[in-house]
């Protein structure tokens, strides 16, 4: 029997930490999940064939789809098949993202740009492939998984990837007064730091210049010492999977009623408070040039 509430959601970057944990989630929770990486057929062929093999033992509907955010056909065929095997799309969970440490000075702009294109420009070719779906149901959400690096305090040498978060964050606030009148709703999904339980940092990229990366050998041990005192700070508890939880929650929540943003952070980096204010004084702005209407999507359903 179909649950009534039953979403059909697609979530990009599925292939590990947040992204897997939530289409698993999702797809617990009674939702239709597809669960969106690149070379499917390929290197990530062993993590589509896992969550198949979950799929079948738990009788949950979670499926592994070739989606490369790097690619615009990659993504319209991903949103296409959606649609073609569901007639619909109802949550656009935008997370694909990497993450790369190293001195800022070390990267060259080229790489700098691969860092935006997979977590600035990727989301993009999402959106364009999912949002003339969603406008023409005239419903949806859009789900972004940001990072308190957006607003909080966060450590040096990670300055391509803070920048690229910051800039998506940025789209995504925008995007959700241009949507909102399609009855497109957006809802901010903000992590803090998460020292275990996601391979987000052992799987960081560094820059390829070694010899600028050598300069900066004063600070050696930096990052190490670093992730040893967020280690400290993060009580036993802290889990991703809190993330996940908490986007399944968002997802079943009445259309009209999601959060613009919820903060998921064990550390306490400041960006809870700073949001608040900076949440606060947007919605202020938005009244005061005549735009209120356009801070909640028009649910018609």
């Amino acid at each position: 029997m179909q649950n009534a509430n039953q979403q059909v959601i697609v979530v990009t970057g599925a292939g590990t930490g947040i992204g897997k944990l939530s289409a698993q989630a999702l797809a617990e929770a009674g939702h239709i999940v597809y669960a969106t990486m690149r070379d499917v057929q390929g290197r990530n062929r062993d993590r589509a064939d896992e969550l198949r093999a979950l799929a079948k033992s738990r009788h949950i509907q979670l499926h592994p789809l070739e989606l490369d955010v790097l690619s615009q056909e990659s993504a319209d065929a991903a949103a296409a098949a959606i649609v073609r095997e569901q007639g619909r799309i109802d949550v656009v969970m935008q997370n694909a993202g990497h993450l790369v440490v190293g001195p800022a000075e070390a990267f060259t702009p080229e790489e700098m740009m691969r860092v935006f294109d997979t977590n600035l420009f990727g989301a993009q070719r999402v959106n364009r492939a999912a949002l003339p779906y969603l406008r023409k149901q005239e419903a949806g959400l859009m789900l972004w998984v940001s990072s308190t690096t957006t607003k909080g305090g966060f450590p040096p040498f990670m300055g391509p990837y803070g920048a690229a978060k910051a800039a998506m964050d940025s789209l995504a606030v925008t995007l959700a007064y241009e949507i909102a009148r399609f009855g497109i709703e957006t809802s901010i999904v903000v992590p803090g730091a998460f020292t275990r339980g996601t391979a987000h940092f052992p799987s960081a990229g560094k820059p390829a210049d070694s010899a600028t990366a050598a300069a900066y050998r004063r600070y050696d041990g930096v990052m190490d010492q670093i992730g040893e005192r967020l280690s400290a700070l993060t009580p036993d508890h802290a889990d991703p999977r809190a993330v996940a939880d908490e986007i399944v929650r968002i997802v079943g929540l009445a259309a009209g009623t999601r959060p613009m943003r919820s903060v998921i952070d064990f550390v306490g980096d400041g960006a809870r408070e700073v949001l608040e204010v900076s949440e606060r004084v947007r919605i202020e702005f938005a009244k005061r040039i005549g735009m209120a209407d356009l801070l909640q999507a028009k649910v018609t359903r």
